[in-house]
């Protein structure tokens, strides 16, 4: 699965294909439709830090498993499970600097495909900050947020 998510093969396999962006604040929901090649050529950029994140657009979230389907076939997801919870999954790919400022929901994990996340810059030092190179478990109602350390390609697998 990793080799199929290089941003070339990406680009040959998906490029035309639309793909919803949004942005990453609580507060806005602003949605826009663009070609997946568009994104990764001209909007996939390191968050400028004098913008709000209301201002940065990123593919997550929004995204049709039904025309990703030949790339998801080759997923398999780590054998992480809770009882009585099934999975539901959301592929991204952010630029450097993005991220999702602190939030909560059902419990789940995030993949980290390439790339790193580490927790935001906003968080208070107590908290130690974390950098999740490969796979990070989040309990129902953790509190949380995320910071794209290098552009990232990434999977969060929600459970409910």
């Amino acid at each position: 699965f990793r080799a199929l998510c290089t941003r070339d093969k990406l680009l040959a396999a998906f490029g035309t294909r639309p793909v919803r962006l949004s942005t990453a604040n609580t507060f806005s929901y602003r949605k826009v439709d663009v070609p997946f090649q568009h994104y990764v050529e001209q909007l996939l950029q390191p968050q400028d830090p004098t913008r709000l994140g209301s201002d940065t657009l990123y593919f997550f979230g929004d995204n049709n498993f039904t025309e990703w389907g030949p790339l998801f076939q080759h997923y398999v997801p780590p054998p992480f499970r809770l009882p009585g919870t099934s999975a539901a999954y959301s592929f991204g790919i952010a630029g450097p600097g993005s991220g999702v400022p602190f939030h909560w929901h059902g419990p789940g994990f995030s993949e980290v495909i390439f790339g790193r996340k580490g927790a935001h810059p906003a968080a208070p030092l107590d908290l130690h900050p974390a950098v999740c190179p490969q796979a990070l478990y989040f309990p129902e109602r953790w509190w949380h947020a995320t910071l794209n350390l290098d552009t990232s390609v990434f999977i969060s697998t929600f459970l409910g």
